[in-house]
């Protein structure tokens, strides 16, 4: 289904095209964007409150600045939405999060106009810092630089190093803070509060206004003027907020706050802003969902709601006549609070993530024994260590791509002193259409790689149960357990906790003709392949090996001298992963079999359906049926 643009939005195929509009032309723009994005979403999906939020914003930013020249950095890039759309991708904006389509976040090989590819949070005030630096290095003196984040993603620690360097560095870089008090969930920090005190200061905003009004009047009169009034503005804002300011502390010049939804008055700031050499912030208020009441009611629900009635705001969900099986995220946030009731000793632990962790359900419990920390994973893993020094029991839970943003805490916080702390990575394996910057695609080869680390991932909902069960009672080191996003294959999934031993996988099904051996939920598909290789009179054993490390060498033993054709399967990349572990165990034994490895291989993963990358990186049921086929058929390794 083609959306149509409204008659002003359907005329604008580059920023090019806004630097002549008039002060109600852009008014008038601002409307037709959103509700072009609104149309969109509620059709095709997507993320959606973010890009409601900043529409003002993105309009008179590419206004004002001469992008692609001037380099315009989104953090995360939850909120480009607006941005694509006004950069030449208007037509192809249905295509949006599908497979092949228009990724969901700024990308450099997309468009000129993405001048950095994000997806992770914090990460906009370096990228800029960085391209600043570089065009003072060149000569490029009349080049902006522009970073747009957000409160949340202010949080963390990467954004404030960068504004430590920034202070010092003397480059033209603005950074624009998108203050809509949230994240994905309720903004958590200090920081928040700090900002609230700024932007609900009556009577600062009062002086800031006839700040900016002598700004205005007195600019003419060149530089001097307006470091006056620059100095002026900063002893106010001290003197009446009764703290020093965060950000010219840092060496920032710090300007605002200003209503991020009157875009006139945006024009008018930012070509101020423009002209004012070296690093500076403005402070930004915005609503995120602005525009749409639901939205701007129920931030988190409309972060990313997917499908929903535009005119009633009712949220599509697909009606099932039977029950279904849960999401992996939900077992793990009620299993943890099982386990909770019956050990005081277990506290949970997430990064900004309460609701896609499904740790919100132990927050609401047991809030004094469940925190979200911000964004700010290295702090969650090392806060975990602390807790775990005083015999406490943390399961700290960070998407799989996250992780990787606290891979030195957990080798040198966790792994080096032994601590029991327990990694549980959602969103393990492909993550579907968030693309490469979500996907789990490493945790497997980081993990293995660490000595006293337990590396494991369950093949369904109760082993899922059973793992967490096992690692909390596991107190000789630290216990990883990674599980895929989506939903499981269990509808009757509340099953008695059991303990595994560690390091023990099961024998699903022997057989004769091949084996697969699997790592995780990839599990289920090899079951549907062996039923089909059964058909077609192929005996294929499978394994569910549970760990990658310990790996279960008993077992292995085993399947070694009774198989010479094995496949290994796992959703993971294939460098370092499960199957090399597999194959390093036949080598260190001398065993000689004919091994095939099936997982993500040696490249970046697009965005898609997880069905589509399964296909894509061939590890689907019927790659998993052409590996079997294609080793039964081959002559025997000798």
């Amino acid at each position: 289904m083609q959306i149509t643009p409204g008659p002003l939005l359907s005329k604008i195929n580059s920023p090019e095209d806004l630097k002549h509009l008039r002060d109600v032309e852009l008014v008038q723009l601002c409307d037709e964007l959103r509700d072009y994005i609104v149309d969109h979403v509620s059709i095709f999906g997507g993320h959606f409150g973010a890009s409601l939020g900043v529409v003002e914003l993105t309009v008179a930013l590419h206004h004002v600045f001469r992008t692609p020249y001037d380099q315009l950095v989104w953090d995360v890039g939850h909120q480009a939405y607006g941005h694509k759309i006004l950069t030449g991708r208007k037509e192809k904006f249905h295509t949006n999060r599908v497979y092949k389509g228009l990724s969901g976040f700024p990308k450099r090989s997309e468009s000129e106009y993405d001048a950095f590819g994000v997806g992770h949070s914090s990460t906009s005030i370096s990228a800029a810092l960085g391209m600043a630096m570089a065009s003072k290095h060149k000569g490029e003196i009349d080049r902006q630089h522009i970073a747009v984040i957000g409160d949340g993603a202010m949080t963390g620690g990467m954004a404030f190093e960068a504004m430590n360097h920034a202070g010092v560095s003397n480059s033209n870089l603005l950074i624009i803070l998108n203050d809509n008090c949230m994240s994905i969930d309720p903004n958590v920090g200090a920081l928040k509060d700090y900002l609230t005190d700024i932007t609900t200061s009556q009577t600062y905003n009062k002086f800031r206004d006839e700040i900016w009004t002598m700004l205005g009047k007195i600019s003419k009169f060149g530089p001097n003027a307006r470091d006056i009034v620059a100095k002026f503005e900063g002893s106010v804002k001290s003197f009446l907020l009764k703290q020093s300011n965060l950000f010219e502390s840092l060496n920032l010049r710090y300007f605002g706050p200003v209503d991020g939804h009157d875009v006139n008055h945006l024009v008018h700031v930012l070509n101020d802003l423009k002209k004012i050499p070296g690093p500076k912030i403005l402070h930004c208020v915005t609503v995120k969902g602005k525009g749409y009441k639901l939205a701007e009611e129920d931030q988190t629900t409309w972060h990313a709601p997917g499908k929903f009635d535009k005119i009633t705001g009712e949220i599509h969900k697909t009606i099932r006549d039977k029950p279904q099986p849960p999401k992996y995220q939900d077992v793990f946030g009620h299993t943890l609070v099982e386990l909770a009731k019956a050990d005081n000793t277990i506290m949970g632990i997430t990064p900004a993530m309460p609701s896609g962790s499904s740790l919100n359900i132990m927050m609401q419990e047991m809030p004094d024994r469940a925190f979200d920390v911000g964004i700010a994973e290295q702090h969650a893993v090392t806060f975990s260590a602390g807790l775990a020094t005083q015999g406490l029991t943390p399961f700290c839970n960070i998407y799989s791509s996250f992780m990787q943003r606290a891979y030195d805490q957990v080798v040198h916080d966790v792994c080096i002193q032994k601590l029991p702390v327990v990694l549980c990575m959602d969103r393990a394996g492909v993550a579907g259409a968030d693309g490469p910057t979500h996907h789990g695609a490493y945790d497997i080869a980081y993990m293995r790689c660490l000595p006293h680390m337990v590396v494991s991932a369950p093949m369904n909902e109760e082993e899922l149960r059973n793992l967490m069960y096992t690692a909390s009672k596991y107190k000789q080191g630290p216990f990883s357990i990674r599980y895929p996003r989506g939903n499981g294959v269990m509808p009757n999934w509340r099953t008695s906790l059991k303990e595994i031993e560690i390091g023990k996988g099961r024998c699903i099904h022997e057989g004769t003709d091949v084996a697969f051996l699997t790592f995780g939920t990839v599990g289920n598909m090899a079951e549907e392949a062996r039923k089909m290789l059964a058909h077609e009179g192929v005996d294929a054993a499978l394994y569910d090996m549970r760990f990658a490390k310990p790996l279960d060498e008993q077992m292995l033993h085993h399947i070694f001298k009774t198989h010479t054709r094995i496949i290994t399967v796992e959703d993971g990349c294939l460098m370092g992963g499960f199957g090399s572990a597999i194959v390093e165990f036949m080598s260190d034994h001398q065993y000689h079999a004919n091994v095939i490895r099936l997982g993500m291989p040696d490249k970046i993963v697009e965005h898609g359906e997880q069905s589509e990358l399964y296909t894509e990186c061939g590890y689907d049921t019927m790659a998993m049926v052409a590996a079997a086929k294609k080793l039964v058929s081959a002559s025997v390794l000798v």
